[in-house]
Order: C-alpha cells, then sequence, then structure tokens
C-alpha cells in the first residue's frame, strides 16, 4: 500500500445501554479497560502509522486511563494520540475527528472503540484486501439468522430472504478525501460506508470474524471478557 494508515477510534460515546454511569470504552475487561485492548490490537499492526482516539470534549476519564495505565498504556503511548472534538453521533465524531487532522491522500481507518476483541492478523488481511482498491471497504459478516419482519405489534409480518445481507463491523477504510466528502454530505449515515454508498460508490466487503464484536450490552462485555481471556 502507497498511502500510509491513519487509524481513527472514535470513542466519546456514553454507553448508557450498558447500564453503568461509567462509558463503555472505560469498562474494565481482565485488568484493563476496553478500550486499551482495541488499541493494542491496532498497535500491533505496523502499516497503521498513527492512531488517533476521537475523545468528547467533556470526556473526564481519559486522564485517569494515562495516569494508572502503567506498561499497557506505556506501550501504547507513543502510537496514540487524542483530539477532544467528538461529536452526538459516531458520524460527527469521525467527521469532526477528519478536519482536525487533515491528512489528505491517507487511507483513513475508523474503527469502533468497543470492538475489543479485533484480530490483528484479522486487521493484516483486510488491508491485504483493500490495498489496491480504488473505493475502500469495510469487514462484514453475511447473515445466518432467519429475518423476521414485524408487524408493528410484535407479530410477525413475514419472513424475509437472508440471501446477500450482510452484517457490519468495523474497521472500514476509505481515503480521506472521500470520506470527509462523504459524511460531509449524509449526517444520517450511521457507518462510513452507508456515506460511500450515497456518494455512488461501492465499497467492498471483506469477511470479518464473529469474534469482532460491538460491546452494546451487559452480555456483550461478558463474552468480550471470555474472548479476551481466551486470546
Amino acid at each position: 500500500m502507497s498511502s500510509k494508515i491513519i487509524a481513527l477510534i472514535p470513542a466519546a460515546g456514553t454507553g448508557t445501554r450498558l447500564g453503568d454511569s461509567l462509558p463503555k470504552q472505560y469498562l474494565d475487561i481482565n485488568g484493563a479497560p476496553l478500550i486499551v485492548h482495541t488499541l493494542q490490537a491496532l498497535a500491533r499492526v505496523l502499516r497503521i502509522e498513527k492512531i488517533i482516539v476521537v475523545l468528547s470534549p467533556e470526556d473526564q476519564h481519559w486522564r485517569g486511563l494515562v495516569a494508572n495505565g502503567g506498561s499497557a498504556w506505556q506501550a501504547l503511548s507513543a502510537r496514540v494520540e487524542t483530539i477532544n472534538v467528538g461529536g452526538k453521533s459516531r458520524r460527527d465524531s469521525v467527521l469532526n475527528g477528519l478536519n482536525a487532522i487533515e491528512f489528505k491522500d491517507q487511507w483513513i481507518m475508523v474503527h469502533d472503540a468497543a470492538r475489543p476483541c479485533i484480530r490483528s492478523e484479522l486487521v493484516e488481511q483486510f488491508i491485504d484486501e483493500l490495498e489496491n482498491d480504488s473505493v475502500g471497504g469495510l469487514l462484514a459478516l453475511p447473515l445466518s439468522d432467519t429475518i423476521k419482519l414485524d408487524d408493528g405489534n410484535l407479530r410477525v409480518a413475514k419472513t424475509l430472504s437472508r440471501e446477500n445481507i450482510w452484517r457490519a463491523q468495523t474497521p472500514q477504510m476509505f481515503k480521506f478525501d472521500l470520506l470527509r466528502k462523504a459524511l460531509t454530505a449524509s449526517p444520517n449515515a450511521t457507518d462510513e460506508a452507508e456515506a460511500i454508498e450515497a456518494c455512488g460508490h461501492q465499497p467492498k466487503l471483506v469477511m470479518g470474524d464473529s469474534a469482532n464484536l460491538k460491546v452494546t450490552y451487559a452480555t456483550d462485555l461478558k463474552l468480550a471478557k471470555m474472548l479476551l481471556s481466551e486470546s
């Protein structure tokens, strides 16, 4: 890959669905904050030139992470920078981050802070798949569950075909200029790929991993602890 890669980690959320007063990116997983596991996996990928964490302007926890992170944080400190420009949504945080860093011709790899089980090897494979792609792409998994359409009253209206349906994951990676243009034009995009699609492009689907879960609910946190303990 001729261009360097900048990893952008939106981490401005409050994580209220977990029912904890502490934002989920700072919850303890096996002795370290959740986000530290995420950053460690990315830091092992040497093709990533820099990792930039987008924090909320009101973030009160990062300083404590740095102060109390011990050897785990010391190993990351040279690779990680923070900017306090996070917004109300993922789209806002990523766009604000792009506007703050100005890396013109770089690949921007966006990864959820709350996906701590991402494997470095999977990130390497992801980069290999996209290094010559004209658009960029995302990790995703083909849907295996049967899908039911709700009629609005908790009754099944119909069963939907799962053929060609994929569940989006992260990382998602696109060139800086294209991604910033796409997100600027798509205020309601729920992920980067959706914004790229709205601009008329077709992101490439790269096979993900079921272990690359997003910690949203308490059960996800328990699974993440198990997976990281095994690894």
